[in-house]
Parts: structure tokens; sequence; C-alpha cells
């Protein structure tokens, strides 16, 4: 059986402005299964944004403050308004708030494609009163990316006071209209909380390609041992491109702190924690 033709809309930013290794190798691994339109939310020098045109089909690089789905709105309508959305079976809402692929994501792509749902994320997420998609990869079916009401959900996108307006108004918004239009919709794998951000070894060995970024400043350092075996683990060119960024980002000596084996330096990171999540719980 032939693959779906997939087309991944794709959202960066980077904090100093730039096209890494990291980007460039997570976008080059998913032009080998589809075509791929991405926008940076910064504004880019010419030879950055060079970087990615040997895969994809579109880039564009604008500071608009708009989040993920500012970037999503502007490549969903590129392939609008080039009339392009027709060529393809399934469209991938896609973004870099984590490393990877960790390995190869094909069989990822064939179990989100294999679910029998209009829409399905890698993690849906579950709290006590809803669940949602994940929105930093989602597949949508012709069905809803070819839509109206899709399309006017997605072109309205504006800007928002905060992260938390964004998270309710776009994300949980993403999936509720979904739903709202009797359309199916599932996930991979069913996380509560901020499980995704916490344990990214259980995710990794649960079959996930993908470590949130978050995971490597969340919780003093707490993820530590995890992320450490998932790297050790993980194909060693995104190993390699990994922890090139997060030298770049995070800074050497704080790699060298989180990654640390003495047992004595992980056990005092992770009681420290502790009592600030106690004197949290206090206030």
């Amino acid at each position: 059986m032939s693959e779906p033709y997939r087309l991944f809309l794709f959202a960066g930013y980077d904090k100093d402005s730039i096209v890494d290794d990291a980007m460039v190798y997570y976008v080059s691994c998913l032009s080998e299964h589809g075509d791929v339109i991405i926008c940076m939310d910064n504004d880019l020098k010419k030879s950055e944004l060079n970087k990615l045109k040997p895969f994809t089909i579109y880039t564009l690089a604008q500071k608009h403050g708009e989040y993920d789905f500012g970037s999503y709105k502007r490549c969903f309508q590129y392939a609008r308004d080039k009339n392009i959305l027709k060529n393809y079976d399934v469209m991938y809402l896609v973004n870099d708030s984590v490393f990877g692929p960790l390995f190869d994501i094909k069989n990822i792509l064939q179990d989100l494609e294999s679910l029998k749902t209009d829409a399905a994320g890698i993690i849906v997420s579950k709290h006590k009163t809803h669940a949602f998609m994940e929105s930093w990869f989602v597949r949508l079916n012709k069905k809803i990316f070819t839509s109206t009401w899709f399309d006017e959900f997605i072109s309205n996108v504006q800007k928002e006071k905060n992260k938390t307006d964004i998270t309710i108004k776009y994300e949980h918004g993403l999936t509720n209209l979904i739903k709202n239009h009797n359309c199916l919709w599932d996930g991979l794998y069913k996380c509560y909380g901020r499980f995704t951000y916490n344990n990214p070894k259980k995710l990794f060995k649960m079959g996930c390609p993908f470590i949130k970024k978050a995971s490597f400043i969340r919780h003093n350092g707490s993820a530590g041992k995890q992320i450490k075996y998932v790297l050790k683990h993980a194909d060693k060119n995104a190993m390699c491109t990994i922890m090139k960024t997060a030298n770049r980002v995070y800074g050497e000596k704080h790699m060298k702190w989180l990654l640390t084996s003495n047992p004595l330096k992980i056990f005092l990171r992770n009681v420290k924690y502790a009592i600030q999540k106690m004197g949290k719980k206090q206030k």
C-alpha cells in the first residue's frame, strides 16, 4: 500500500533568530515523508532561512508574536492560496517545542494514520474536566483541512495577551472545534497533566520519537537522568544535533549539570525540587 500524500505545516522559533542543526535535522526528516511548509516567528537573515529550503516547498520568517498557531495560520494560508491543499490526503501541524525525531518517524506516522479518526495527535492530554490533542504534532484528514470552518478557525488566529489564553483558545479550541463538527479525534498516547514534560524516559519507551524541550529546564533538573537515558538510546545523529542545540540554548554548564552521573548531585537536586514543591502547596 502506497503512503498518503502528506503536508507538514511547521511552526518554528529561535531565541537567537537562527536556524540551527536541530531544526534542519527535524525538517529534513519530515521531508522524507511529505512536503513541508515552514513559518518562523522570527525575522531571519536570508542565509539562515536558506538552510531549510532544500527540505521545504515554502519558507517564511516573520516576527508575528502569535506563537505556533500564528505560524500554522501563515503556512495554511499559503497552501490554500496556492490551491495545493487538494493535492494532499493528510495534513500535519508540527512545531519545534520538541527535540527529535529520536528515531525514524515512519512508524509513528503510520500509527497516527491507522487510527480511524478525522484527527489524531501523538499525545492526548487528559485533565479532570477535559482532554485535548497536544498541538505540537497533530494529524488532520482532508475532511477537516479543506473545510470552511477549519479555514475560519485558523485564519482568525491573532495575538493574545498571554500563553495561557493561546492554549485555551487555540490548542484546546482546535480539539473542541473538531468535536463540535462531529469529527472523530484521538491520540496515540493518553497522558495526564504534565506527563509529556515530566516523563521523557517513559514516553520514549512507549514509542514516542520526541522529547519536550521544556523537560531540559523543568523542576530543578529532576528529569536529567531520564533525558540522559533517552539521548543514549536515540539515533546518533539526533543525539548530536540535540546536544549541540541544547548547549547553545541552555548553556554547556547547565547541560553538564543536568546530565551528571553523580548520584549525590542527582539526589540533592531532587530533594531541592521536592522542598520547592512542598513550599508552593503550603502557600
